[in-house]
C-alpha cells in the first residue's frame, strides 16, 4: 500500500537518516506485534473451547438439578421445599483477583470450597425427601461450576478485547505508518539524488567555464 509523505519532515540527509532508524523501530515493532497477535489467538481460541465445554456441562448440571428438585417439590410439597430454603446461609466468600496471560490481566474467581459443605440449609430429614438432599448437593455443585464459567468469560471477554487492540495496532503500523514512513524515505532518497545531480551538473559546467578560459 502506498502511503503518503509526512509533509512537516524536511529533506535532509540528517532527516533521512532519522527516517530510517524509525522506520527499521516501526518494523521490529510490527513483528513483534504480529507475534503477539498470533499468540492471543492462540490463548483465546484455546480459552473459548474451554468455556464452550464447561458451558455444556453447566448447562447439562442445571437440567439435572432442576429434576432433583422437582421430584423433592412433588414429594414434600412446594411451601415446605420453600422454607427450608429460607432457612439456607449465602455462599461462602468469593475473592476476586487477577491472573496475567500473555501480559493481560484476566479476572481470576477462587471460592473458599473449604467452607462451601457447611453452608447446608439446617433442616431434619424427617419429612423431607431424599431427592431434596440431591438438589441441595447438586445446586451447590452448580454454583461453583458457574462461577468457573465466569471466570471463563471474562477471560475470553478480555483475551477478545485484547485481540481486536492488537490487531488494530497491526493495521496501523502495516497500513499507515510503515507506509507513509517509506514513502517519505523515498521521497527524500529522489529529492537528494535530484540535488546531487543538478550540484554535479553545476561543477561540470563551472570546470567547463572555467577551461574555456
Amino acid at each position: 500500500m502506498k502511503g503518503k509523505v509526512i509533509r512537516s519532515v524536511r529533506p535532509t540527509r540528517i532527516e533521512l537518516l532519522k527516517l530510517k532508524k524509525q522506520e527499521m523501530i516501526a518494523r521490529k515493532g510490527h513483528t513483534l506485534l504480529e507475534d503477539k497477535l498470533d499468540a492471543l489467538i492462540i490463548e483465546f481460541l484455546r480459552h473459548m473451547d474451554v468455556y464452550r465445554r464447561e458451558r455444556r456441562e453447566v448447562e447439562a448440571h442445571l437440567a439435572v438439578a432442576a429434576g432433583f428438585l422437582t421430584d423433592a417439590m412433588l414429594t414434600m410439597g412446594d411451601r415446605k421445599v420453600e422454607e427450608i430454603a429460607r432457612s439456607a446461609p449465602g455462599i461462602p466468600d468469593i475473592t476476586m483477583g487477577s491472573r496475567i496471560i500473555m501480559g493481560v490481566k484476566v479476572p481470576r474467581i477462587e471460592p473458599d470450597t473449604s467452607a462451601w459443605g457447611d453452608r447446608l440449609p439446617a433442616y431434619s430429614s424427617l419429612g423431607t425427601s431424599a431427592r431434596l438432599d440431591e438438589a441441595v448437593s447438586a445446586y451447590q455443585e452448580l454454583s461453583l461450576a458457574l462461577l468457573r464459567l465466569a471466570e471463563l468469560e471474562g477471560t475470553v471477554r478480555t483475551l477478545a478485547q485484547e485481540v481486536k487492540t492488537t490487531r488494530r495496532r497491526v493495521n496501523a503500523l502495516e497500513h499507515i505508518l510503515l507506509p507513509r514512513l517509506a514513502a517519505t524515505r523515498h521521497a527524500i532518497e529522489m529529492h537528494l539524488e535530484e540535488r546531487e545531480r543538478e550540484d554535479m551538473f553545476r561543477r561540470k559546467r563551472t570546470k567547463q567555464l572555467l577551461m574555456g578560459h
